[in-house]
C-alpha cells in the first residue's frame, strides 16, 4: 500500500492555492470532419499549485518542512480545496440532507460518502474519501441520526441499524482532497522570493 499520512497541508498556504479538476478525453477526428470523443477516466483528478499561497517566509519554511517529512512524492496527505470542500453550496451551512448517499434495503448498513455535481442522467457522483472527522451529519428518511460510525480515512459510514427498505440516506460533511507532491524537488530562490517571485509547489490528487 502506498504511504499516506492523515495530516493536512498548511491551511494558510492551501487557501491561496490555484487549481481544480482535470479529465482525460480522447478525441478522434474523422474523415468527414466530425469528432468521436471518449472519456478515459471515470473520475476527474484535481491538480493544484500551492506556490500562489506562500506569502511569508514562515509559510515557505512550513511548506519545505512538510515536503521533507513527506519525502517529496512518496507520501500522500490531506489538502483543503478552498473552492470545493463542503457538501453544501458555497457559503451555505452543512446539513444532514445535503447529499444522497444511498437507499435503505433493510439489510445494508455501510454507505460511502459522495458528492453529486449537476442533475439528471448526466450528474457526476464524486467519491469522498477524506471527510473531516466531526463534520459528518447523517439522516435516514429525512430524520437526522447520530447512530453511526465514520471511517475518516475512507469516507465509509456505518449505521448502527439497517435503514428500512426505500428510506433515503443523506449526508452533510466537510472534506479534504487526498494529494501528493507532484515533484521531488523544490526550487526556492530567497532573493527573488523576497521581491515577489512565488515558487511553484505542484500537487496532484491521489485517486482511490
Amino acid at each position: 500500500m502506498n504511504a499516506f499520512d492523515e495530516v493536512s497541508f498548511p491551511l494558510d498556504v492551501a487557501l491561496g492555492a490555484s487549481g481544480g479538476p482535470e479529465r482525460r478525453t480522447d478525441i478522434v477526428l474523422l474523415g468527414s470532419g466530425r469528432e468521436e470523443r471518449n472519456a478515459r477516466w471515470a473520475h476527474s483528478r484535481r491538480r493544484y499549485d500551492a506556490g500562489y499561497g506562500v506569502k511569508t517566509f514562515a509559510g515557505l519554511a512550513a511548506v519545505v518542512a512538510f515536503f521533507e517529512e513527506r519525502r517529496g512524492r512518496l507520501t500522500g496527505f490531506r489538502f483543503r480545496d478552498r473552492l470545493d470542500h463542503s457538501s453544501a453550496p458555497p457559503g451555505t451551512p452543512v446539513t444532514a440532507l445535503d447529499q444522497a448517499i444511498g437507499t435503505g434495503d433493510g439489510i445494508t448498513t455501510t454507505y460511502r460518502l459522495v458528492k453529486t455535481y449537476g442533475t439528471g442522467s448526466g450528474a457526476y457522483r464524486r467519491p469522498i474519501t477524506k471527510p473531516q472527522a466531526g463534520s459528518v451529519r447523517i439522516a435516514v428518511a429525512g430524520v437526522e441520526t447520530t447512530a453511526f460510525t465514520l471511517d475518516p480515512a475512507t469516507g465509509s459510514v456505518t449505521l448502527d441499524d439497517p435503514p428500512p427498505a426505500g428510506a433515503a440516506i443523506t449526508a452533510g460533511f466537510l472534506f479534504d482532497v487526498p494529494v501528493r507532491f507532484d515533484t521531488d524537488r523544490l526550487d526556492v530562490n530567497l532573493t527573488s522570493f523576497a521581491a515577489g517571485d512565488i515558487p511553484s509547489i505542484p500537487l496532484v490528487e491521489i485517486r482511490p
